[in-house]
Order: structure tokens, then C-alpha cells, then sequence
């Protein structure tokens, strides 16, 4: 690989042990310091949370949730037992961000994701984040400021790492609590910081089989954006200063220190960068990638498989199915390619053609949660709800955060006359979605009715949550309620 210091110079090798020594000592000789407690860290956790969810969708969708997660357990396991339950997750904001929250929540936009090329620059990204929740950089910073409410600290964390939507009023937020407190507040990430989730990353991409080189490929495509000009710096460089000595050190380390072998590419990841760089990025401007990737290699199925998604979300169905079908002739078993070749049946009414190709994808084993969600919602279109039921009662079993399965499990019940149960996934339906008003008709409905134990004591939970005694004894609405427990996923983006 190139170097970023000029080749045939003896003294940038100098210059660049120089650094990694540097930055060895200043992690041997780095004062302790103490961080909030675990408890602590999860509350505040759970307050940046409702930030988040105000300003932004979470992408909840199988495929992408179920790979970032593969990605952060694969370097997780790398760690000893960690104090928190990690959490991965896709924001759909076009820029180039990625962050980390205390008590193990991981962000990394579509934006970015889509600007990667592979699973190495991605797990770089990732472990790094990993590696600052690790050290607990922010729960450090946060137990100097303690007189301050989890609520207004959770503002000032979000403004600092979020960056764009929402960073006005967390930064009021911000101010308005250190006035409060009578202090300063500094919760960005440090120089010394960065060096550190560096290393510490580094050696987790290692031992968990992924190549630095990953991470420095990946902070070099965040560095590009910048040049487009001020208003599009990438909020990444605003949170994570020292990029050039950070590249410089991990340019070196990559040279001094074992690697895994080249890793070939991965079927996985290719159909996971494929779907986020047709799905969740501009319309018209997937729709111009794929176009341009058909048109540079026409013999590539993954290429016309991105145009067929991005065609079809810009309402062009016809030609979707065109390319989806060149995909199909390159490769004609790809569960995924048929999955949405399904999908596009069923979204344009051709129901009997959407059932064949959705049950063939089902029988082969190998179907991803929207075949059986599509498949289920093919059933109940056609008036066969019994197999619609049992259908979309695996993908919310396997699933819980798919809270579409969920609605039209609750529509399919209903049609069959188990109407307590049709209550009761409606109603965590729209919990999810934070609608208390529908939430609340629907649970106190399902629990007139419904004969298991353990939902009538989640029901209740919930009910409870809803309302809360005021002084008077009458009830009232809260601000906010946790979900159900398994069920985490009221920012489900709806296509």
C-alpha cells in the first residue's frame, strides 16, 4: 500500500517511529481518571437515546441491523467481558459520521457506510468506536461534570457527537447546564483520546481477523470530503480531531506490525453495501451510481441489482424488474435478488407471480426476513391469513424490532378472529412508534382478552409506563417510556 509520507525518505520512517513511540508512552504514562459509574453511564445512555430518536431515523431494517451487528460482535469478542450490552446502529443522514455513546451505543451513518468500500474499512470505523466506549473516554469527561442532569449532559453529548440536526439545541442545552453548574463542560474527544481508541482498535481489527489498513482507508475517504468545502466537513473531523497524526501512526503501525491476509471479497458484504447505497442514500443519486456501475460493467450482478432497487424506489418498476432479471441470469439461486424480485411483484399487484418466486425463495432455506414479511403480506392480500399468520409469526419471532411484521401479524390475527392477540402486536406497534394514544386502545383491549401470564404482566408494564399518578389521583400521559424488553425499535424507517 502507499504511504502518506513520501516514498525514499529515510526520515519519514524516522519521523513516523517517532510518532508511534510517542504515542505509546503518552498511553503508558496517562494519568488514571475516574469515570461515572456503570448505572450512571446507562441512564445517561438512555437520555442521549431520546435525542437521537427525535432528530433522527434509525434504520431498523433486517439486513442492515443484522450485519453491523455480526461486524460488533466479531471484534467484541476480541475484548474481556465488557460492563454493557453493545448496540449497532445505521442513522439515515447523508454525512460522514460515526460516533460511540456511553454505555456501548455505536452509530455510523448511511452516508458514510455507503461511502466504504469494504468490510475491513467498515469494522475499522466500527472498532475504533468500540475502542473509545472501552477506555470510556465521554464517562470520563461526564464525572467531571456530575452536578449536571443525565437529561441536559445527554443534550450536550448528542450536540458535540451528533453534529448537524439537533446540535442547536443541544448546545443551549449545553450551556444552559454549565451556567447551572458553575463550571465549564469539555466532552469532545481528545488528541490523546484518539491516539488510544487507535491503538486499542488496531489490536482488536488484528486479532478479530480484519487488516488496519481498513481503518486508514476509511479515515482517508472522510478526510476527501472536506475538500468540497466548509459547509461539507465531515461532522467525523469535527469530533475526532488529529486526523493526519492519527493516519500517520496507523500508516506506520500497518508497516511494522503482522497482518491477516488480504480477505477476499465477501458475498455478505456485498449485498449489504449494495442495499444501503440504493435504499438509504439520495434517490436520484443512487439511482445515478448504479446507472453509471451498469454502464462501466454490464456483466456485473451486483450492479444491476443496486439500479433494480434504485430504479424501482424512484417508481420505475418496469425497468427494475429488467435488471433484476440480468442479476437473476448471472446469478439465479441469490436469495436476495429473488426476495425483491417478489417484493416489486407484490408492490405492483401481481399477486400470484409475488407468491411463486417468495415461497421458492422461502423453501430454499436460505430467505432473508423480507421474504417471509413479503410473503406473509402476499397471503393476507390473497385472503389465505392462517398461512399469513404463521408467516410473519416467525419474522417477528426471530425479529422483534420489525415492527411491520408486527402490525400485519396484529392484521392477520384480526382477520382470523384471535382478536386479543391482533390487540396486542398492534398495540406494541404503535409503542414502537411512540403513539400512546393507539398503543393504550389497543393494550387495554388485548388484555381484556388474551390468556398468557406473561403478556398480561408486559401490558400491564406498559400501561403503567403510559400513565402515571398526578397529585389529584387522576392519570396522566408520561414523557417517556422505555420499551418492552426484546423490543427496541420506534425508529423504524418505513419504506
Amino acid at each position: 500500500m502507499q504511504s502518506i509520507f513520501r516514498p525514499g525518505t529515510g526520515r519519514s520512517r524516522v519521523v513516523a517511529a517517532m510518532l508511534i513511540t510517542l504515542f505509546a508512552l503518552t498511553m503508558v504514562w496517562a494519568p488514571a481518571t475516574r469515570a461515572i459509574t456503570v448505572q450512571e453511564e446507562d441512564e445517561l445512555a438512555r437520555e442521549f437515546m431520546k435525542v437521537v430518536l427525535r432528530h433522527y431515523n434509525i434504520v431498523r431494517d433486517p439486513l442492515v441491523a443484522d450485519y453491523l451487528d455480526r461486524i460488533g460482535r466479531r471484534l467484541l469478542k476480541t475484548l474481556p467481558p465488557q460492563p454493557f450490552e453493545y448496540h449497532f446502529y445505521m442513522l439515515e443522514d447523508p454525512s460522514y459520521n460515526a460516533f460511540a455513546t456511553p454505555a456501548g451505543h455505536i452509530f455510523i451513518n448511511s452516508g458514510l457506510v455507503a461511502a466504504l468500500t469494504t468490510e475491513d474499512q467498515l469494522a475499522g470505523i466500527i472498532g475504533h468506536e468500540i475502542a473509545h466506549v472501552v477506555c470510556r473516554h465521554i464517562s470520563q469527561k461526564i464525572e467531571r461534570s456530575k452536578k449536571i442532569s443525565a437529561v441536559t449532559l445527554a443534550g450536550a453529548v448528542a450536540g458535540i457527537l451528533l453534529g448537524s440536526a439537533g446540535a442547536g439545541e443541544a448546545a443551549g442545552a449545553l450551556t444552559m447546564g454549565s451556567l447551572a453548574a458553575g463550571q465549564s463542560l469539555s466532552l469532545s474527544y481528545s488528541r490523546d483520546d484518539e491516539r488510544q481508541a487507535d491503538q486499542l482498535g488496531l489490536k482488536n481489527l488484528s486479532k478479530a481477523g480484519y487488516r488496519g489498513e481498513g481503518l486508514l482507508e476509511g479515515l482517508r475517504t472522510i478526510r476527501s470530503r472536506q475538500w468540497y468545502g466548509t459547509e461539507q466537513i465531515p461532522t467525523y473531523l469535527l469530533t475526532h480531531p488529529g486526523i493526519e497524526e492519527r493516519m500517520a501512526y496507523i500508516d506506520n503501525w500497518i508497516h511494522h506490525e503482522p497482518q491477516p491476509p488480504p480477505r477476499p471479497v465477501d458475498p455478505q458484504f456485498e449485498r449489504f453495501h449494495t442495499w444501503v447505497s440504493a435504499m438509504y442514500v439520495d434517490p436520484a443519486l443512487a439511482e445515478q451510481r448504479y446507472a453509471n456501475a451498469v454502464a462501466k460493467n454490464p456483466e456485473d450482478p451486483m450492479a444491476h441489482y443496486g439500479y433494480a432497487l434504485a430504479l424501482n424506489r424512484n417508481g420505475n418498476a418496469g425497468q427494475a424488474l429488467a435488471h433484476l432479471r440480468q442479476a437473476l441470469a448471472k446469478r439465479p439461486l441469490e436469495p436476495y435478488f429473488l426476495k425483491d424480485l417478489g417484493r416489486i411483484y407484490f408492490e405492483t399487484g401481481r399477486y400470484e407471480e409475488a407468491l411463486r418466486v417468495l415461497q421458492g425463495v422461502v423453501a430454499s432455506g436460505a430467505a432473508p426476513p423480507e421474504a417471509l414479511f413479503y410473503l406473509g403480506r402476499t397471503q393476507f392480500e390473497m385472503g389465505r391469513e392462517q398461512e399469513a399468520v404463521r408467516n410473519f409469526d416467525v419474522v417477528v419471532a426471530r425479529h422483534p424490532d420489525y415492527v411491520e411484521a408486527r402490525y400485519f401479524l396484529g392484521q392477520s390475527l384480526g382477520r382470523v378472529g384471535r382478536l386479543p392477540e391482533a390487540h396486542y402486536h398492534i398495540g406494541l406497534y404503535h409503542w414502537a412508534l411512540r403513539d400512546q394514544k393507539n398503543a393504550r386502545f389497543h393494550l387495554e383491549r388485548a388484555l381484556e382478552g388474551i390468556d398468557s401470564d406473561m403478556r398480561r404482566e408486559q401490558i400491564r408494564g406498559i400501561l403503567k409506563q403510559i400513565s402515571g399518578p398526578k397529585p389529584d389521583g387522576k392519570e396522566t400521559k408520561s414523557k417517556a417510556a422505555p420499551l418492552p424488553d426484546g423490543f427496541n425499535s420506534d425508529a423504524w424507517k418505513r419504506r
